[in-house]
């Protein structure tokens, strides 16, 4: 009790006092006090550097148990890639030389026709076998690799039953070879430099190489650019398409040789199939020939009216 007394009293004594019982009281305090602080800044300092340490193998931990999720993030967007937008194929024949060698790899096209695009007169197009046309070709056997990396798309499919010419014809398009060519489209000849050299564009023979024929709605004309080494829609006039390849059956068009790298190059369409081969419609000639017959019975009849 007296301790607390005087201590109060203290207090609200004169000035000498204070100085005195402050400087008593400051040192103990101020030694508490930094050595409080040191205490906690070697503990915060410590606590840092163990912060500092441990985030490495937790580090490492989290990328380990994140790897097969990013593994499984990268196979669903090369299916996805795949499926939708590109995909790669292999040249198994030369039905295409010489604009495609037999092992080239291209890159279809699968976007485009999703939104409604169709075939155009030629593009070089990949396309489901229509009615066994592959009928007696060997197939290779892929092992487990080939057939997973070709199931993602990152390998050409060995098992899918497909093939590749170029469209030549499309729905309403009335093409025909005689002779030895030039191959006609609406009764215009194509110009076809692409065509392997040695090879007339058609083929003398009682078998399809001389036709005439006119592409149904849906359907396409396929041929391949080595002539008389193709099997194609020539070829095939008595199966259950008459040798057409309908729309529906089409995966896309090749658009760039991705390989070989010596081989790389892009297939664009040939300028002969600019010089405006489609066919105006009969309905459309029509209205373009009851034109000047309209006009001149309404100047009569406002004539008539006037007098």
């Amino acid at each position: 009790m007296g301790d607390l007394a005087v201590g109060a009293r203290s207090g609200h004594e004169g000035p000498e006092d204070r100085p005195e019982r402050s400087d008593e009281t400051a040192a103990p305090a101020a030694e508490r006090h930094s050595g409080s602080g040191s205490d906690s800044s070697d503990g915060d300092g410590g606590s840092r550097e163990t912060e500092g340490q441990e985030p490495q193998p937790s580090k490492q931990r989290s990328f380990w148990r994140e790897l097969p999720l990013l593994i499984g993030i990268a196979l669903v967007l090369a299916l996805l890639i795949k499926t939708f937008l590109v995909q790669a194929f292999s040249i198994p024949s030369d039905s295409m030389q010489n604009t495609l060698q037999q092992g080239d790899r291209v890159l279809v096209d699968k976007l485009t026709p999703w939104f409604g695009s169709e075939p155009s007169r030629g593009e070089v197009v990949v396309f489901h076998d229509p009615d066994n046309w592959l009928a007696g070709e060997p197939t290779t056997t892929p092992n487990a690799l080939q057939t997973a990396l070709s199931w993602i798309g990152l390998m050409p499919s060995v098992e899918e039953k497909d093939l590749i010419k170029r469209v030549v014809g499309v729905a309403g398009d009335t093409i025909e070879c005689k002779g030895t060519g030039p191959l006609k489209v609406n009764d215009k000849s194509l110009n076809e430099p692409y065509v392997y050299p040695g090879n007339t564009p058609c083929s003398v023979d009682d078998q399809g190489g001389q036709f005439r024929v006119t592409v149904p709605p849906g359907k396409i004309w396929v041929m391949g650019d080595h002539r008389q080494n193709s099997l194609d829609s020539r070829y095939h006039q008595q199966d259950e398409h008459q040798g057409f390849v309908p729309v529906g059956n089409v995966v896309g068009r090749a658009i760039v040789i991705a390989w070989p790298p010596t081989r790389w190059d892009t297939l664009p369409i040939p300028d002969t199939f600019d010089q405006g081969l489609s066919v105006t419609a009969p309905g459309a000639l029509g209205l373009i020939g009851a034109t000047p017959l309209v006009l001149w019975r309404r100047r009569r009849i406002t004539t008539r009216q006037g007098a």
